[in-house]
């Protein structure tokens, strides 16, 4: 029989989103045309292309943030565990509860440590103070920050560092068991001792969350994605193995902005 968090989650095979025939319109704009892609369980996969391009409104019809948007369409389906997420019967809560989403700046909420993190699960009907002090070591020690903040549980988050901050954000998008997270360009604002941490972290966790990353800094996608797609004008011009990509990409698009001729 199963628990109530595991009849919560999406029944995912080996491709852990289908996307067919995507394409979204701000107004008469049109800022996705004909994404077609399927992302792999268990793997990263990394989203590269100039600003503008279309990947990080992608990554936000993952888990349906678009929806907030006015005057915004999508066409096509985006499938997770064989299901159209775009479809009349899905439950946004549970959608974001299993596609999580870490973005650009560290977002922590103006309180402790410890309540940033047990809000999600709260949310979700949690209340007994054991599973909620669990919840919060395990996902602390997911984020590898465990050491770090295991004695500054009730201490303010916005008194950690940038670095610390966005693992803190990481951590609470762990703490509700997510199978998917997107991560908006989530190393953009730090150092790179913190982004180092975070890439470590990335790896660590795609053995259990399958994960999806924006990023403009094509050494970082070179160096913890499986797959990369590269998009240019809302278009996906080439989705391959990262190594593919960076070593003998197909299209001449891809190369002369790998290369760094335009981009």
């Amino acid at each position: 029989m199963k628990t109530k968090n595991e009849t919560q989650k999406f029944d995912l095979g080996e491709i852990a989103v289908r996307m067919r025939d995507v394409n979204l319109h701000y107004g008469s704009f049109q800022a996705l045309t004909d994404i077609n892609m399927d992302v792999m369980r268990g793997e990263i996969t990394a989203f590269i292309g100039p600003s503008g391009c279309g990947k990080s409104t992608l990554l936000k019809c993952i888990n349906r943030m678009n929806d907030l948007v006015e005057n915004c369409r999508i066409e096509g389906s985006i499938e997770i565990g064989g299901k159209n997420i775009y479809a009349p019967d899905v439950n946004l809560q549970t959608l974001r509860k299993n596609v999580g989403m870490v973005f650009q700046k560290p977002n922590p909420f103006p309180t402790s440590v410890y309540d940033n993190i047990t809000y999600g699960p709260r949310l979700f009907g949690i209340r007994d103070k054991a599973t909620l002090g669990a919840i919060v070591e395990d996902s602390l020690k997911r984020a590898a920050m465990w050491d770090e903040l295991k004695d500054r549980l009730d201490k303010s988050a916005l008194a950690l560092s940038g670095g610390q901050q966005q693992r803190l954000c990481i951590a609470r998008a762990l703490s509700v068991q997510p199978q998917i997270l997107l991560m908006d360009e989530p190393t953009s604002a730090l150092d790179p001792i913190s982004t180092g941490k975070i890439e470590e972290l990335c790896a660590e966790l795609k053995e259990k969350v399958t994960i999806i990353i924006v990023t403009h800094n094509m050494q970082q996608a070179a160096r913890i994605s499986d797959k990369t797609g590269f998009f240019l004008l809302g278009e996906l011009v080439e989705y391959d193995s990262t190594e593919k990509i960076f070593s003998n990409p197909a299209k001449e698009q891809t190369e002369r902005y790998i290369t760094g001729r335009f981009g």
